[in-house]
Parts: structure tokens; sequence; C-alpha cells
């Protein structure tokens, strides 16, 4: 199971079908795609600023490796660490992203693939009566503490109740 999240347009209310048309879902974790393939991963998903500093880091992590003098294998094992750190952050890019294009994150769903997490994220933003329901104000069960209770942290304050 995999957590998604929904991104739809800043000021967009819950049931707007246009909103969910423009809406765009990412699955967090890692992407295999972006590790194989890195800035031309970041070019398919149209994250062009995201792309050139990806694309500019392994550039200077190359040419740091070559002006210090290292192995072509050490080479290798360092752009393949860059890689994997690419792949791990790939969707939390990709969500900042959206959320600096006025998509910001606004729902997650946990489900076992992107077409089952699709259908849930729509249902659950079309549904206003569960949205008013979720938003509601929900009744304390316990009693509120006073603003001068101590919880034993200041025994000389204990001493003064």
């Amino acid at each position: 199971m995999r957590t998604y999240t929904l991104h739809v347009p800043e000021g967009a209310a819950r049931g707007d079908a246009l909103a969910l048309e423009r809406a765009q879902i990412v699955r967090d974790g890692f992407a295999p795609r972006a590790f194989a393939f890195t800035v031309l991963w970041f070019l398919g998903h149209r994250l062009w600023l995201a792309a050139i500093l990806v694309f500019a880091g392994l550039v200077a992590l190359s040419v740091a490796g070559h002006a210090l003098g290292l192995s072509p294998g050490a080479g290798f094992l360092i752009t393949g660490l860059a890689s994997l750190l690419i792949g791990l952050e790939a969707s939390s890019l990709r969500r900042w992203t959206y959320g600096r294009r006025g998509l910001p994150a606004r729902d997650a769903v946990i489900a076992a693939s992107h077409e089952e997490a699709e259908m849930k994220l729509a249902a659950r933003w079309l549904d206003r009566d569960a949205a008013a329901t979720r938003h509601a104000p929900v009744a304390r069960a316990t009693p509120r503490r006073d603003e001068d209770t101590a919880l034993g942290f200041f025994p000389a304050r204990e001493g003064l109740r």
C-alpha cells in the first residue's frame, strides 16, 4: 500500500468537478524511473526548475570528482548514490513544484494502485457531505485543564493550589 496526495488549484472548494480536472496525484515513496533516468524523468513530468537543479548538481559532482582525481569506479559509485538520492526525493520535489505552481496538497489517501487512489480521491473530493462532517468541530470528551495547572514539572507550584 502506498500513500498518494491530491493537488488541486488554490481556492478550489470541495465538490468542484472543474478543479478535479486540473488535479494532480502524486505517489509517495521511491521513484524507480527517477533513479534510472534522473533529468529525463523531471523533464517528462514538466518539472523544469527541478530538472535544471538536478542536472547542475550532477555536472558539479562529475567536475568535482574529475578535479579530485577519483577513479572511474569511485565516480560510478558516487553517481549511483546521487541517483539513489534523486529517486528517494523525486516525489517530494514534485509535490514542492506543484505547491509552487498553485496546486497545493489538499488530501491524501492510502491505496494499492494509482487507479484505486484516483477513485478514492475523486470520491472524497466530490462528496460534499463527508467534507462538512469531517471538518465539523468535535466535542471534547475530557474536561479542559486550567491554565495554571502544573504537570509535575514545577514542584514549587504544586503547593500553591
